[in-house]
């Protein structure tokens, strides 16, 4: 069956309620923390594919997402990069559409339309964009979440579990359309982003998804496996001793972490006037960021 550019499996599921948590790639996805969530929420639910896209090449350039060639019964086999839904049943009131979204490179506007189409076709209920982004943020701190709403009532939700809510204005992705046309059908919307400190890029993060679970299990109940929680504790207890002695070498660095620590307090507790780094603590920041690669 298709919808719009979509192959949809037949026969299409009756859900109910349905809620969409989606994941965008490479746009908002730094540690690969949206990608980790939404592969253990399908791996919890047992998700079902339920659509993709019938001509990915319609919409996407693959000089630039590579297809891939891959073993299967001594055949060699190419997998084609694709935006791919799932779905499952929920264990509480609503059930779950899981969605790999790709940023598109041509068509933007048709491959928009078709995911409306297959949110509204499927009743879905809410609309969740879960992601990750490097920011100047202390790693002394628990990890800051932010987020964005569409009614005031998913707000108040998300505030009871320390979620702020995001300032952010400038560059963005097509896909952002999705959350403006969203309430339009009467689909609510949200986002998570958590922000991860910028002088320490971890190829998967797992301190971002244990703290993306931690929310997701505030609004939905879903039970946190206790390999999230020790591969988060495990990692976080890394990072503190590799940056403990980077600032027991280099005390010059100590200046950053007051800063940093000083601006997220500020945002968390929703006061104002932060300051720019100075030029010379820039350049700090920018040694502090070498440091950590070369650990």
């Amino acid at each position: 069956m298709r919808l719009g550019a979509f192959e949809i499996r037949e026969p299409v599921p009756q859900l109910k309620e349905p809620h969409a948590l989606a994941v965008l790639r490479p746009w908002i996805d730094v540690g690969n923390v949206g990608s980790l969530t939404l592969s253990g929420l399908e791996s919890h639910f047992k998700a079902t594919e339920l659509a993709r896209l019938a001509k990915p090449g319609n919409f996407f350039d693959f000089t630039r997402y590579r297809p891939t060639l891959y073993l299967e019964n001594d055949r060699r086999e190419v997998w084609i990069p694709n935006t791919t839904i799932t779905y499952s049943r929920g264990e509480g009131e609503s059930d779950f559409l899981f969605l790999r979204l790709l940023e598109p490179h041509m068509l933007a506007e048709i491959y928009i339309d078709s995911v409306l189409k297959v949110l509204k076709r499927m009743g879905v209920k809410r609309y969740l964009l879960l992601g990750s982004m490097y920011d100047m943020v202390p790693y002394t701190r628990p990890l800051l979440i932010t987020g964005t709403v569409s009614n005031l009532k998913l707000q108040n939700a998300l505030e009871t579990v320390r979620v702020v809510g995001s300032d952010y204005v400038g560059p963005t992705t097509i896909a952002f359309l999705i959350s403006q046309k969203a309430p339009l059908m009467d689909i609510e919307t949200a986002s998570l982003v958590i922000h991860l400190p910028q002088y320490l890029t971890l190829e998967n993060d797992y301190r971002g998804k244990k703290g993306l679970l931690e929310v997701l299990s505030a609004l939905y109940g879903i039970p946190i496996a206790r390999e999230d929680i020790d591969q988060a504790k495990e990692q976080e207890e890394s990072v503190r001793r590799m940056a403990e002695h980077i600032m027991q070498q280099e005390p010059r660095y100590k200046p950053i972490l007051e800063h940093l620590e000083s601006t997220y307090d500020a945002r968390v507790g929703k006061q104002k006037g932060e300051t720019p780094l100075s030029p010379e603590l820039e350049q700090l920041l920018q040694d502090l960021s070498k440091r950590f690669g070369q650990q």
